[in-house]
């Protein structure tokens, strides 16, 4: 299999992170989606949506989106609960993964640690810092009485949410202000196989 994504995307971690938990080799093909890589003919002819991470699968299948290659390679194993209640609270944290955590504290995170445009986007900025709050908190209220997003042990649910939450000091989210979540972030950098993101850094 060849995964093609940038190495200090949360995004692209997520593919890479369940493969290796589940014991798929894969090639990994760094490209740069901030550099325009994503945007050639050769790439948007595997995906036209123009973003990574693209998974070309053995055979040539291609998987597109994140979360939808967690729930495809977590089936049949501990990551993912079996069909009934908790398999849609799984689903629920993954959309909420998507569109009301990533838009906000991965954007502020590329725009000022990766890009280093802060000075560019002062009003974007104020929204991801209010929004990307916001998720946090939702995500506090979780886990400061719970180890984990789901049940008793961790699900894709806890790697979707890790994978940018584990750097959100980078887009200035101090995640002292949430205990609960600073406290889950270490329980699931302490899960045998999980590796984190580089720092970001600027082109």
């Amino acid at each position: 299999m060849r995964l093609h994504g940038m190495r200090v995307s949360g995004n692209c971690w997520k593919p890479a992170q369940i493969l290796a938990l589940t014991g798929h080799a894969f090639e990994w093909v760094e490209t740069d989606g901030n550099s325009g890589a994503t945007r050639s003919p050769d790439f948007l002819a595997i995906n036209p949506n123009g973003k990574v991470p693209v998974l070309v699968l053995d055979d040539g299948t291609v998987l597109v989106e994140s979360n939808a290659m967690l729930l495809h390679f977590a089936e049949g194993t501990p990551w993912l609960p079996p069909p009934g209640l908790a398999r849609t609270r799984v689903h629920e944290w993954l959309f909420f993964e998507q569109y009301s955590h990533e838009p906000y504290i991965a954007v502020a995170r590329n725009i000022i640690a990766w890009r280093r445009e802060a000075h560019l986007h002062a009003d974007r900025l104020a929204e991801c810092a209010h929004r990307g709050a916001q998720a946090l908190d939702v995500m506090e209220r979780r886990l400061a009485a719970h180890p984990w997003l789901v049940g008793e042990a961790p699900t894709i649910a806890d790697l979707a949410l890790f994978a940018y939450t584990h750097r959100a000091e980078e887009g200035g989210f101090d995640l002292a202000r949430w205990p609960g979540v600073r406290d889950w972030v270490a329980r699931v950098q302490a899960i045998p196989g999980i590796t984190t993101l580089p720092r970001a850094t600027a082109t």
